[in-house]
């Protein structure tokens, strides 16, 4: 079913905001989902990443150029997407590892990283700062553990 020209607008802008993270960091879905300006819809952050293209689409945003493997959750997570099949945990976490990033497994299998060690929290998106929209005190969003 095709998105309304609301949700595509919305799924354009989460992914536009992810291909800011920079490589080796990873950010919440919340996060994104309040550098947008819609703390509340972070679940809808990860509804994009669900539906993101892949990279043989054709599409403007897709697997290919929108860095999804740098999204995980509030605690710092891999969340399982079963939508993206088998062993997506353990493809993303590979994908963080190749760029540098640490991703520790629990006894229950689950993968983490150290959000205080790898987290990008900005207070609003880099390009939103070079349109001029910085306050000017350069400083960080910091996410309470």
């Amino acid at each position: 079913m095709p998105r309304s020209e609301e949700a595509e607008a919305w799924a354009n802008a989460v992914y536009a905001a992810i291909q800011e993270i920079p490589r080796g960091k990873v950010t919440s879905y919340g996060h994104i989902a309040l550098l947008l300006g819609e703390p509340q819809r972070p679940r809808q952050v990860g509804v994009c990443l669900k539906s993101l293209p892949n990279a043989e689409s054709g599409s403007h945003f897709h697997s290919g150029n929108v860095p999804w493997q740098r999204v995980i959750n509030s605690k710092g997570m891999i969340s399982h997407r079963e939508y993206r099949g088998p062993g997506s945990a353990e493809r993303q976490a590979e994908a963080l590892i190749q760029e540098g990033v640490e991703v520790t497994r629990d006894s229950m299998g689950e993968f983490y990283v150290n959000f205080s060690h790898y987290g990008w929290f900005p207070k609003m998106l880099p390009s939103e700062e070079e349109e001029g929209k910085n306050d000017g005190d350069g400083e960080l969003f910091v996410q309470d553990s």
